[in-house]
């Protein structure tokens, strides 16, 4: 009995921390439930959609009232067409029509594989002013076999019937000129409409990749 006394107060510090060592097993992969002090994760995997040679993904469901923001994420985005950007734009009827009208912004900063060349700026070719456009979140990606793109989108309480619906795109590439190009775009879908799908799609030809969306808390 002395031993194990012993034993687990030496796995204490001076100021009441039970040290991890003195634990055999410190998983949780049998715990059902948290206590109401300790929050549950703030960002929830909804679905995903892979395009292989395809002309866009759409997400149709799951843009609900359920969640505040939503966050898609892509990684490996590969355009068929060389030296387009991938792009999206927002419905408010399930996914009949994309063309919900937008108002944005756009700048990028790229660096070139040689060392040759290197820029910050506004880039007005990408931004919207009240159109149904789609919206580029990222600039013209190359289509070589070790060229490609990722990113993320959030888009912001797109339920609400009462506000405009602001997102932030933010984007890393190849781009086409052997650019490692980031692209920041930023606007807002100018309806009082709940927003309830999403298309992305590459401004010209096919592309292949993955897409994720969560739900933020």
């Amino acid at each position: 009995m002395g031993a194990i006394t012993r034993g687990v107060a030496n796995g204490i510090t001076t100021s009441g921390v039970v040290l991890k060592s003195i634990i055999n097993n410190d998983s949780m992969d049998n715990v059902t439930a948290f206590p109401s002090g300790i929050p549950a994760d703030s960002i929830t995997f909804i679905s995903s959609q892979t395009a292989s040679n395809s002309a866009s993904l759409s997400f149709t469901s799951g843009l609900t009232s359920t969640y505040k923001a939503y966050k898609f994420v892509f990684g490996n985005i590969h355009a068929r067409t060389d030296n387009v950007p991938l792009e999206f734009n927002f419905s408010t009827n399930g996914g009949s029509t994309y063309a919900v009208t937008k108002t944005s912004t756009f700048f990028r900063s790229y660096h070139a594989e040689d060392d040759s060349a290197t820029s910050l700026g506004y880039q007005g070719a990408f931004d919207l002013a009240q159109s149904t456009s789609y919206q580029a979140i990222t600039n013209g990606l190359g289509n070589g076999a070790d060229e490609s793109g990722a990113g993320t989108l959030i888009i912001f309480n797109p339920s609400s019937t009462t506000y405009v619906k602001h997102y932030i795109g933010r984007s890393i590439i190849n781009e086409q000129s052997d650019l490692c190009m980031e692209g920041y775009s930023a606007g807002y879908a100018n309806t009082t409409s709940a927003i309830n799908a999403i298309q992305f799609r590459m401004s010209s030809g096919n592309m292949d990749g993955t897409i994720y969306m969560y739900g933020i808390k």
